[in-house]
């Protein structure tokens, strides 16, 4: 395990992406190991929890008892004289009492061999384990660094694997409830959307527009070589919103060209689209210049305000670019769809009637 954890350090003391990689421990140190031989101590007649007691009190120390000295109580440890508990040959000094009341020598059952071990046990999940510490290099966000050290374990001897703790832990678990997190807040837009226009084609001729800035968020932080972090995703929940927002500005204000001044469905999305093409490249442009300080900052924490940044900067982009061509075009199919819709059931209903 330690030759695993050392070709672990010596890889990510390489990578670009890693910085102050250590282990949280100590170092192997000589160890005189006991094995016990489970058949002989039943053939002597031995217990095991004797065997364990003596090794504990004569090596160790162990609690037995308290007494009362001038009105103090004192607990009483008993241990063995430090002339018999020296060096390895010491071993063979102590016995065990059995069943039968005779005294077994420990060499009878037991033999020692000195090995390297962790002075400290160390286990995750029942599994034997050690401790690796470490932060992103500057400039890197912690889902660079996380996939660095991903791809260094994958290199590592047959039967050793790696696992999270803390807030990389936590990051790995959001990572894995992202895309139910998105739906869910899809979902709650386009309910959202659906009870304040008291129609459907509204929410669906917004929510159309949505993946033209994820597409544009994506690319950017594909070009730029930032990893899928939280931070990333934080981001792309604001280009969401932030694209939902100018398709209600195109969206909204064709819908009310259409039922209140009569224009057909064609005529109020292109005429909506020219209206509204000024507020949202104003609004777009500010937003945009906002962020750009995170996309190209430096120092502390820049890697995850570089994964905001970047990601938000490209999908207002292609969001603000794409959606005067496209949110025009999305209306016409949408509200063409259910405007078709809505005159066949009502011919129906007057077919009936009559």
């Amino acid at each position: 395990m330690i030759q695993a954890r050392n070709q672990l350090l010596a890889e990510a003391a390489k990578s670009p992406a890693l910085n102050m990689v250590r282990p949280n421990g100590m170092n192997d140190e000589p160890q005189f190991q006991i094995l016990i031989d489970d058949e002989k101590v039943q053939a002597f007649k031995l217990s095991m929890s004797d065997v364990d007691n003596i090794m504990s009190a004569a090596w160790g120390s162990m609690y037995v008892n308290d007494f009362n000295d001038r009105g103090r109580v004192k607990k009483v440890y008993i241990q063995g004289e430090p002339g018999s508990r020296i060096s390895p040959q010491d071993f063979d000094k102590w016995y065990v009492r059995n069943s039968d009341g005779d005294m077994v020598s420990f060499a009878s059952f037991a033999t020692g061999k000195w090995i390297y071990g962790s002075p400290k046990l160390e286990q995750y999940n029942g599994i034997s384990a050690v401790e690796i510490l470490g932060e992103p290099a500057p400039g890197y966000s912690s889902g660079d660094a996380m996939k660095a050290i991903e791809d260094i374990a994958a290199r590592l001897p047959e039967g050793f694997h790696i696992s999270w703790t803390g807030l990389s832990f936590e990051e790995r678990l959001s990572g894995s409830q992202a895309p139910a997190l998105y739906a869910l807040s899809l979902l709650i837009v386009f309910l959202c959307l659906a009870a304040l226009y008291e129609s459907w084609s509204i929410p669906f001729s917004v929510m159309l527009v949505v993946p033209l800035g994820v597409l544009g968020a994506v690319c950017a932080t594909l070009l730029r070589g930032l990893g899928n972090d939280v931070f990333f995703q934080v981001g792309l929940l604001t280009t969401i919103g932030l694209s939902a927002k100018n398709a209600i500005l195109i969206v909204e204000f064709a819908r009310e060209l259409h039922e209140k001044e009569g224009l057909s469905i064609k005529e109020a999305a292109v005429e909506a689209a020219r209206v509204r093409l000024r507020p949202i490249i104003m609004t777009s442009l500010a937003f945009v210049m906002g962020v750009i300080p995170l996309a190209v900052s430096t120092g502390a924490s820049s890697g995850s305000k570089h994964a905001i940044g970047t990601g938000v900067v490209g999908g207002m982009i292609t969001a603000t670019i794409l959606a005067i061509f496209y949110i025009p075009l999305f209306y016409m199919l949408i509200a063409g769809f259910f405007s078709r819709r809505n005159k066949k059931s009502s011919d129906k209903t007057e077919a009936e009637q009559s």
